[in-house]
């Protein structure tokens, strides 16, 4: 087989033609296409890298969120305890200071009530010593009781102040001034005369004089001159001793 140069050379210029237009219309689409195609992976895996951050930062900021959620109800829960047992505290306080006031009211009026009860019973009691002594003095009273009764009465008379002197003095000077001489025991001439001549040295007006006997007064006598009473006997010195020993206690 004889070498032709020519035919080599043809050989050789059609490679290089071939290889133009293999380059010239395959080869530089081909890489436009593979340069395309890679800057499209490029583009893709960047923004999957993008959204790969952008999912780290939601899920990074929902953990925050949900961290600070957390702190904020145990915070709340926290606070929500501290104001239950402040208010508990408040209301036991209250509740302590309302029964301490009705404990405080029901001794006062348990107090008052037990004082009550004690007056009752110590003027009761008074009342059931005067009527005692007056049945006592019943048995032992006599003319000679009320006869010493009598003279106090007198000295009683004797020594009244100025203003009850005057008081038994009515305003009309020509009327009639009507006393009432009450006696356990029938008074004897002699005492009737002396008890009305005391009177009118008092009492500068006419003067009627009407006796009456009532067992009652057990000793002493009983003057009702208008609307003066004046005592001097056994019941009504019982009854004002009860009366005066209550109102001291």
């Amino acid at each position: 087989m004889e070498f032709n140069l020519s035919t080599f050379v043809l050989e050789i210029i059609n490679f290089l033609i071939l290889i133009w237009i293999l380059q010239r219309l395959f080869y530089k689409p081909l890489l436009n296409v593979i340069a395309k195609r890679k800057q499209s992976i490029y583009q893709s895996l960047a923004d999957a890298k993008n959204l790969q951050q952008q999912a780290e930062q939601q899920r990074s900021l929902y953990e925050n969120r949900q961290k600070l959620w957390e702190q904020e109800k145990q915070t709340s829960l926290i606070a929500l305890e501290l104001q239950l047992d402040a208010e508990r505290v408040t209301q036991l306080n209250r509740l302590n200071t309302d029964l301490e006031q009705e404990r405080q009211k029901a001794k006062v009026t348990l107090s008052r009530q037990q004082q009550e009860h004690q007056q009752q019973a110590e003027k009761q009691a008074l009342k059931n010593g005067a009527k005692f002594a007056s049945l006592l003095l019943q048995e032992a009273a006599g003319p000679e009781l009320e006869g010493r009764l009598f003279i106090l009465m007198l000295n009683n008379l004797a020594t009244l102040p100025e203003v009850c002197k005057l008081s038994l003095t009515p305003l009309e000077i020509n009327k009639t001034v009507a006393i009432k001489i009450t006696s356990a025991f029938p008074l004897s001439l002699e005492m009737s005369q002396q008890l009305e001549q005391k009177l009118e040295s008092l009492i500068n007006n006419r003067l009627s004089f009407q006796y009456h006997q009532d067992v009652a007064l057990i000793a002493g006598l009983r003057l009702d001159i208008g609307s003066w009473v004046l005592n001097a006997n056994v019941k009504h010195e019982l009854v004002g001793f009860a009366e005066l020993d209550y109102d001291y206690n």
